[in-house]
């Protein structure tokens, strides 16, 4: 049995803004499944207290040796698994978004929060927490990036694994906060966190992690390339033997469309009729007509720009000339919002637009849509065409990240073999959308081969279960180390 520290600066249910909470919330209880001793440590963040079902309580005989700080202890809703919380003000008597203030702009303490963070998991990790000694540290993002790198060099130090969820954030500090944050002065090096000048919270767990994870194989392939690199490439591939790339998982209990209580109509691989009563429901409930046999296409993400919501709105106009209904839910930068309502106001019965998020709605939107929007940039993994394929949504997406390892497209040959999913096309522009847009709409024409598109997505496995063998089968040869 492995014991197991789990480093995380998010997990649903406790908070969440985006995939690293899904992963956090989930990993873990696939792993404890497997009779694993697994224990998650985040920041004790005002919101998460206001809304523990059972209050945390302090964890006595610990010392984190940070000012003002102490350890809670709670668990994970729905399992057993316990809970370490950092307690420390600037966390717990914060409430709102974990990173950024209401302006928009990351919290002016940032650094020193969450190297307070990271100084406290070291410190659990190395002395434990009662008699429970980790034999594994596994952390999670630039938030965690530190620990690593201040247990790199203690004797009997666990074994290390960092995952990256998205290189596009790095924990970029400049060098006076280095020094104010009381690092050793070691740790200032090219080959450790000094990076182009400046403090790289990522570069911790990158530099002295044993192994590097990311969230599929094609992104651990792209980020040893300047393009998908952000800077680091050069460092991440000197690692290679290191860094693997494992898909993630989504929990299918949550993400079922024959037992999901947010839907109108239940269905499932072999009887799809369902589909139809939710495309319905859900046309009449964001305000489109309601109409079989026009497509609708749903999106749900971040509307910025890594997500290619300018492409869909290029590839609108292309198709002008195509029946189709476009469903969005999200939030994000200020001129796409007010583009996305500009043309919801323009073309009432063709767009719908939600700001903001819906759990609700983002489960009728995957279930009662015909075809699912994914034209990232980049897309480390990707969680929302897996939630599609589930739901007998074909993805149109980009050829990238996880999104090439989870999307087959609808070639003559992948149809004929009964292995296509979706729809892909290789480049990052609105023309490339609008055609693979168009090769759905066409191929939605014929209903059998739609009808194995469905199939074959949902005939897949995406669970937790998967994801966590590749995980353990990591643990083990890393305890060999």
């Amino acid at each position: 049995m492995e014991r197991i520290l789990f480093a995380t600066s998010e997990a649903t249910p406790l908070v969440k803004t985006g995939g690293l909470a899904d992963v956090s919330g989930s990993l873990p209880p696939a792993i404890a499944a497997r009779g694993h001793d697994i224990r998650l440590c985040l920041p004790a963040y005002a919101d998460l207290l206001a809304g523990l079902e059972t209050p945390a309580v302090p964890v006595e005989g610990v010392a984190l040796d940070e000012p003002d700080t102490r350890l809670l202890e709670t668990r994970l809703p729905g399992s057993d698994i316990p809970v370490y919380l950092v307690d420390h003000p600037g966390f717990s008597r914060r409430p709102g978004n974990p990173y950024m203030g209401p302006d928009g702009q990351p919290w002016a303490d940032n650094a020193e929060r969450f190297a307070g963070l990271c100084r406290s998991v070291a410190t659990l990790a190395d002395r434990g927490i009662g008699d429970w000694r980790p034999d594994l540290l596994h952390c999670n993002d630039w938030q965690t990036g530190l620990a690593p790198a201040l247990l790199h060099d203690r004797p009997g130090r666990p074994g290390m694994v960092f995952t990256i969820h998205n290189l596009a954030y790095q924990g970029i500090f400049d060098r006076a906060t280095f020094e104010a944050l009381g690092l050793p002065e070691s740790l200032w090096h090219w080959q450790a966190l000094e990076f182009f000048g400046q403090l790289s919270f990522i570069k911790g767990g990158l530099v002295h992690a044993d192994r590097i994870t990311t969230v599929s194989p094609t992104y651990a392939r792209e980020i040893q390339t300047p393009e998908f690199g952000w800077g680091l490439d050069g460092l991440l591939r000197s690692r290679a033997g290191e860094l693997h790339g494992i898909l993630n998982g989504i929990d299918t209990d949550t993400w079922d469309p024959a037992r999901d209580p947010h839907l109108p109509a239940h269905f499932q691989r072999d009887d799809l009729a369902g589909k139809a009563a939710n495309k319905r429901a859900l046309q009449a409930q964001i305000g489109l007509p309601q109409a079989d046999d026009i497509p609708l296409f749903g999106f749900i993400g971040r509307l910025v720009e890594q997500k290619g919501v300018d492409l869909i709105l290029e590839a609108l106009d292309a198709l002008d000339d195509q029946p189709l209904q476009l469903a969005v839910l999200g939030s994000g930068e200020a001129r796409f919002e007010h583009a996305l309502r500009e043309r919801a106001q323009r073309r009432p019965g063709r767009v719908a637009v939600r700001i903001g998020y819906d759990e609700a709605l983002a489960h009728r939107i995957e279930a009662g849509a015909d075809a699912f929007l994914m034209p990232s940039r980049f897309e480390p993994c990707g969680l929302n065409q897996l939630y599609s394929l589930r739901y007998g949504t074909p993805p149109v997406a980009h050829a990238v990240g996880g999104l090439n390892d989870t999307v087959v497209d609808a070639t003559p040959a992948n149809l004929a073999a009964g292995t296509a999913n979706g729809f892909t096309f290789d480049a990052p522009r609105a023309g490339a959308l609008a055609e693979a847009m168009r090769r759905a709409i066409a191929t939605r024409e014929d209903a059998d081969a739609w009808r194995a598109l469905q199939r074959a997505g949902m005939g897949q496995d995406f669970s937790w279960s998967r994801s966590a063998e590749q995980y353990l089968a990591l643990y083990a040869d890393l305890k060999t180390r």
